[in-house]
């Protein structure tokens, strides 16, 4: 559990070498934590922008020109001024070196990087798509892109998808229609998935992602952690666990695959066909252990009399954890939700 920021073991988790428990926990502190997240971002686009220097060796002539200016410079000034002078030539050349390397590393960050497509069907072969460009299969067509450094996107028949963004600091995809699954070996928050209804944000994971022609989507995280968000609204998608995400309305409320097909029935009432309390009575009765993930995201999107009700009945499935206290979980303190979070995902 990290209650704590991610100091200490930052490189540990960027480099997969944390236990698996303990990565899980780490993915779900740096999602809702901006200092860690941040330091993670920036770790990341360090760690990038070595790889992706190309090693090249200064020409021959350059250090004869410099021998030529700092001679020039021993010549023209006084004995009392010359080390002066030639300490600012030497920095002036410092300050030189820098701006040039400044400007390179700049130019690696922004450029426009082509991602590599091997074509999967018959007409199989690798070509290049950039920013802008969109990929479609047709209904026997596959393709699969590598995302940088970080993983791929394999794309089903029937799909298309554009690329929006190529950098070592984000990588964002926009699927408009189609299938598409996703194999990210990155820290949080580095790669994103546009759709119609909600912006698919990887926590460290591998998923698909489906959109149908009308927009309507669903999110299914086969490992680690993601989550759908739109318009302030968010879902966190732990591995065994999908949600379904509308036009005009956004992401609904996550539940396990493994759980009722009443519960996830009702779940969809009560996101887009205003089942209201209907709805949450079913799944107050279907709910297993691990179907706090589901009433943990239902507690803020409920009236405070309903949440009494969630409240209730996830203390009943598993004992409220210390520090945890019922007057700030029913008043929503985020700070308090978000550590309930963290103690009910060991039982995800």
């Amino acid at each position: 559990m990290f209650q704590t920021h991610l100091s200490h073991t930052l490189a540990a988790f960027v480099d997969g070498q944390l236990p698996p428990a303990k990565a899980t926990h780490a993915r779900a502190h740096v999602a809702e934590c901006n200092r860690c997240r941040a330091a993670l971002d920036e770790y990341q686009l360090a760690a990038n922008m070595m790889r992706g220097l190309a090693l090249v060796e200064a020409p021959s002539s350059i250090w004869t020109s410099i021998d030529e200016a700092l001679s020039r410079g021993g010549r023209d000034v006084s004995l009392g001024w010359g080390f002066a002078a030639l300490r600012l030539r030497g920095l002036a050349l410092a300050a030189i070196v820098v701006l040039a390397i400044g400007a390179v590393v700049l130019w690696q960050i922004n450029r426009p990087t082509p991602y590599d497509v091997v074509r999967l069907d018959a007409a199989s072969g690798a070509d290049h798509i950039s920013i802008g460009e969109w990929i479609e299969t047709d209904t026997t067509s596959r393709a699969r892109i590598r995302i940088g450094e970080i993983g791929t996107v394999d794309i089903a028949p029937n799909t298309r998808m554009q690329l929006l963004t190529a950098r070592p600091d984000e990588h964002r995809l926009n699927l408009a229609r189609g299938l598409i699954s996703a194999q990210i070996l990155a820290p949080p928050r580095l790669f994103f998935v546009e759709t119609p209804s909600s912006t698919v944000v990887d926590l460290g994971c591998a998923y698909t992602m489906e959109v149908d022609e009308t927009g309507a989507g669903r999110l299914r995280v086969t490992s680690g952690w993601a989550s759908l968000e739109w318009d302030k609204v968010e879902s966190l998608v732990p591995a065994g666990a999908s949600c379904p995400t509308r036009p005009e309305v956004g992401p609904g409320t996550p539940a396990f695959d493994d759980a009722s097909g009443r519960l996830r029935q009702a779940l969809l009432d009560f996101d887009y066909a205003g089942g209201g309390s209907r709805a949450v009575d079913v799944v107050l009765v279907e709910s297993r252990q691990r179907d706090t993930l589901t009433l943990w995201h239902l507690l803020s999107r409920v009236e405070l009399d309903e949440r009494l009700r969630i409240f209730d009945r996830m203390v009943a499935l598993t004992p409220l954890p210390a520090g945890i206290t019922r007057e700030k979980a029913l008043a929503l303190d985020a700070a308090t939700l978000k550590l309930w979070r963290e103690e009910l995902a060991w039982t995800w």
